[in-house]
């Protein structure tokens, strides 16, 4: 069996590279080759362009680029995960309506209204029904975003126009904080209908529980009913496997994001389980053909 592995060739980073790796030598202990590829060796319109290149029997795709993945999979090759999936956790509007419309729960949540790159908000006079909707203090969130760092909290009016004045001309969501999980939310991988690992991540000085903002982890025993909600989540996304992240409420968990390419590195550190095993397996399950 021969895939590729198709990786961002212009941010192939350290934090990148190390997972690659990983995944190439869980391909490895199960005799698949897996040869990593960029996005910017493999195009739209490769195969026709160059009839020499040979089509691998699937795609492991580690990237964004959906046009890329969506081409992938017109050219009849098995694309995990899908460009739909990818697409849909990449923008955090459409994740959110994807758990709505499955009637997973979220916490309240409200998208910016879409304005345009040269006109942003001449006016702010909406953010009214917003924050009767929400209340303060309330969560802001860039529809594209990594690593919680395009994410905001707003302690009142001033702060929230503050904010907005600052990223109008990118798309985003407003969403109710949830003070019951304050600096801290559960991280679990689900790959297929499970949930391998799971990690809570805490932070003892900001509202945000992501480790590259300075929070820690450590190895947590999920609850049923946390990975059953898990699976949901990423199902609802469309996602073979996902990282999904739930907040702590009195009532249970609500999904807080769904991850299509979680960077799983952390999780294997805390919990010494590799998920890229249980990827590669997963892929190896429904794929037919020979290196």
């Amino acid at each position: 069996m021969r895939g590729w592995l198709v990786v961002n060739g212009f941010l192939y980073t350290g934090k990148f590279t190390e997972l690659t790796d990983m995944l190439v030598a869980a391909a490895e202990r199960k005799e698949i080759c897996l040869e990593v590829r960029s996005n910017a060796e493999i195009y739209t319109g490769i195969f026709e362009l160059d009839p020499t290149v040979s089509r691998p029997d699937f795609v492991l795709f580690w990237d964004k680029d959906v046009i890329l993945a969506r081409y992938l999979e017109l050219s009849g090759i098995p694309v995990y995960n899908s460009s739909r999936s990818i697409e849909v956790c990449d923008d955090k509007r459409k994740t959110y309506l994807s758990l709505l419309e499955a009637g997973i729960p979220i916490p309240k949540t409200i998208s910016g209204p879409m304005t345009y790159e040269n006109v942003g908000f001449p006016s702010l006079d909406f953010v009214g029904s917003l924050e009767d909707g929400l209340g303060y203090p309330l969560i802001v969130k860039e529809a594209f975003g990594s690593f919680g760092e395009q994410v905001y909290m707003a302690e009142n009016r001033e702060d929230l126009e503050r904010i907005l004045k600052a990223i109008e001309r990118k798309p985003f969501l407003l969403q109710q904080y949830i003070s019951s999980s304050r600096g801290q939310d559960v991280r679990l991988q689900v790959v297929g209908d499970q949930v391998v690992a799971a990690m809570r991540r805490y932070s003892d000085n900001d509202f945000r529980a992501n480790i590259t903002s300075g929070g820690h982890m450590e190895g947590y025993e999920p609850e049923e009913a946390a990975c059953h909600l898990a699976v949901r989540a990423a199902q609802a996304a469309g996602c073979d496997f996902a990282g999904v992240d739930l907040l702590f409420t009195e009532d249970g968990f609500l999904v807080c994001e769904v991850n299509s390419n979680a960077h799983f590195k952390n999780l294997y550190d805390c919990t010494g389980i590799d998920t890229a095993d249980y990827i590669v397996e997963y892929i190896s399950s429904g794929v037919t053909g020979f290196c």
